[in-house]
């Protein structure tokens, strides 16, 4: 599953709101290291424990916080059970797509799987799900159903977007549509269900709470495509990761698959032969890179990147809220957008 983000820096104050995001950072926190794992079987928890613990940005159980904050909740502790359960929901998915991607580093640590085994890591992981619905359990017997729907549909999709994605990497017919809907599945709907269940528990109605999972889809979808740029073009120092991993995975990503639908028949076959070679990496990237800039697929990502972005504004826009209200999250989906720049 894709990562999102770094501390996010919020540039002003929320003055017209009841909690500072700092506060609601702190409150997700202290619940998840309040979370009560038993000690034994030790192989089935210390994992869990262990991926709690090193580190994650919690980007997504803040957008619940913040979206209940928004819609002006009574009392943030009845969204906090909802947050806990994202992170939860999360990181089951993590370990999972660990295993299934084989990678040895999450977080700049050893995965689970390779620290214990793929065997423990799918227990683990199944429990990770399990201490999710846990949480849910907990929120108000009045929004459960709401809640309960909205987080089933959301995971149903998540894994959906995770088998698009797997079969991707075996077929060579696929398109800009298919990519897009691959990860609106994969990666957004999780941040749009995390701001619609904060929003339904703070009484929004079903309008409103359509319109913040808008948000936080377009947000998630023109957050990917920023990714796929990074990968390519990012500096590798703020963005985390190595340049060109992408290009040499031969994964599906927006440039690729455009590169594809736009180059000529000569130059596609030259991509398709840099594609299939293995032999040296850093000449593999480059060439695949120069055919990008030749067909100026850079400028393509960005214009699609910046349509989501301006689909994701034009939902928050039409929630009928207080601008000054709205500002923390607007400024938190400008730095999600432009990190790395």
């Amino acid at each position: 599953m894709w990562q999102i983000g770094t501390d996010i820096p919020i540039l002003a104050a929320n003055l017209t709101s009841m909690y500072h995001t700092h506060t609601l950072q702190e409150r997700i926190a202290d619940e998840l290291a309040e979370l009560r794992i038993p000690e034994q079987p030790a192989n089935l928890y210390e994992p869990v424990r262990y991926m709690l613990q090193i580190g994650g940005k919690r980007i997504r159980p803040l957008l619940t916080l913040m979206a209940a904050d928004l819609f002006s909740i009574s009392d943030m502790e009845a969204a906090v059970p909802a947050a806990v359960a994202v992170e939860l929901f999360h990181n089951f998915s993590l370990v999972h797509d660990d295993i299934m991607d084989n990678a040895p580093l999450r977080r700049g640590h050893r995965t689970v799987h390779e620290k214990w085994n793929p065997n423990i890591g799918i227990l683990s992981g199944d429990n990770l799900l399990i201490m999710a619905y846990a949480q849910l359990a907990k929120c108000p017997a009045n929004n459960l159903p709401a809640i309960l729907e909205t987080f089933n549909t959301m995971a149903a999709q998540v894994c959906e977007g995770q088998q698009l994605d797997m079969d991707f990497e075996r077929s060579a017919t696929v398109g800009i549509d298919d990519y897009l809907h691959m990860i609106r599945l994969k990666t957004s709907v999780l941040l749009g269900a995390a701001l619609k269940m904060g929003a339904l528990l703070a009484g929004a109605n079903k309008a409103d709470a359509q319109l913040i999972y808008d948000f936080g889809v377009g947000v998630g979808i023109a957050f990917q495509l920023q990714d796929d740029i990074l990968d390519v073009y990012g500096d590798p120092e703020q963005f985390g990761k190595q340049r060109g991993g992408d290009i040499l995975a031969n994964k599906k990503t927006y440039l690729l698959v455009k590169a594809l639908e736009m180059a000529d028949t000569a130059t596609r076959s030259t991509l398709n032969d840099w594609l299939a070679d293995h032999s040296n990496p850093l000449d593999k990237i480059r060439n695949v890179t120069a055919i990008y800039d030749a067909l100026g697929i850079r400028s393509e990502v960005e214009a699609a990147k910046q349509l989501h972005v301006k689909q994701a504004y034009t939902a928050l826009d039409a929630l009928p809220v207080e601008v000054a209200r709205k500002t923390p999250l607007r400024e938190l989906a400008y730095r999600l957008l432009n990190r790395g720049q």
